[in-house]
């Protein structure tokens, strides 16, 4: 690929993302517009597959039995629409693609847990510390100072 298409690939990367694995059981908050409405819609399921983990087009597709039907659906992490994955369960599985999955339903659907941080896994890194310099700090004299209310 040329220079400046792996730029702009990597400005559309978010930075931080979840490392969401096959057998996660996930929460993705996904942005849905209707009409000039914007609100965040929850899809909680098993991720089945995950597609080139590194790269700026990273895929999971998650899976979930809705009304006695099977929901696939698949979201791509860097996507602005897609607020925010949090894993709730992590299982032990020993294949990326767990289209085996399709045919299974109740206690044969069942994978064995795996113990994990939960809370340290979807936490957010701490942001970096940005420091000023004097230059970036003054006022100009139309700026007036806001007094706090008490």
């Amino acid at each position: 690929m040329s220079r400046a298409i792996e730029e702009l690939n990597q400005l559309q990367k978010k930075e931080h993302v979840v490392d969401v694995k096959s057998g996660d059981t996930v929460r993705v908050h996904q942005k849905i517009k209707e009409g000039n409405k914007e609100r965040v819609q929850i899809f909680q399921g098993l991720v089945i597959r995950t597609d080139n983990k590194g790269g700026h087009l990273s895929r999971i597709t998650v899976r979930r039995i809705s009304s006695g039907v099977g929901v696939e659906k698949s979201f791509l992490l860097h996507s602005p629409l897609v607020v925010k994955v949090e894993i709730t369960k992590r299982s032990k599985v020993r294949r990326n693609y767990l289209s085996y999955m399709r045919e299974r339903t109740g206690k044969a659907a069942r994978l064995s847990g795996v113990d994990f941080d939960r809370q340290a896994v979807n936490t957010l890194p701490e942001p970096k510390a940005v420091v000023t310099t004097t230059a970036e700090t003054k006022t100009s004299e139309d700026q007036t100072p806001v007094e706090a209310k008490a």
